[in-house]
């Protein structure tokens, strides 16, 4: 799964990605114009017209024809959808594997276990009080959904130059962060 991926973020078969691109995209800005009950019950109308309209072209073309090719949506019908009680188990643990982590953080984060660790999270909770006056969330889904599908054809192609501006910044945050460490009564290394 994570090699289709990565060929979708990559846009290596154009028209799949652009398919799945803008359906995520029209999507996602339906549901910023229009509740999601309605966004729902217009694309399942969406898709029963399609389903029904090629049932009943099917059918009368197996009618006029006089063959019996069979339903059309077959090798759909007979696909499994449901999910055993291995993978829910399995997906399940996962999930609580990774509540139990940012539970972790969180504590550790909220309680100052670390001074600067806490200083950097204030901060980021901060700037994002700045970002929710700016856009809604999914107005920032949708910028995700767009950088998702850009940056990494992006990068890909500017690597070389990205690598160097973020090696330049990486280099000066890290100063200024020792300059800051230096500065903070209290604030421990990682390594103390």
């Amino acid at each position: 799964m994570g090699s289709t991926a990565m060929e979708i973020l990559y846009w290596r078969d154009p028209r799949k990605t652009g398919v799945l691109a803008g359906s995520v995209l029209l999507l996602l800005v339906s549901l910023s114009r229009f509740s999601v009950l309605s966004v729902t019950a217009h694309v399942a109308l969406a898709v029963l017209s399609v389903t029904i309209s090629v049932r009943a072209y099917r059918s009368l073309l197996q009618a006029l024809q006089k063959k019996d090719e069979g339903h059309p949506f077959k090798s759909y019908l007979e696909f499994e959808v449901a999910l055993t009680p291995e993978q829910m188990s399995s997906y399940i643990e996962k999930l609580q594997l990774y509540l139990n982590i940012s539970l972790v953080e969180l504590r550790r984060l909220f309680l100052v276990q670390d001074l600067l660790d806490s200083i950097k999270f204030a901060v980021l909770m901060w700037l994002l009080t700045y970002l929710g006056a700016v856009f809604n969330g999914l107005t920032l889904l949708i910028l995700a959904v767009v950088t998702m599908f850009t940056l990494p054809v992006v990068y890909e192609k500017y690597q070389t130059q990205i690598d160097h501006c973020l090696g330049m910044v990486k280099t000066n945050v890290q100063l200024i962060l020792a300059k800051i460490k230096s500065k903070v009564p209290g604030a421990r290394t990682k390594n103390e």
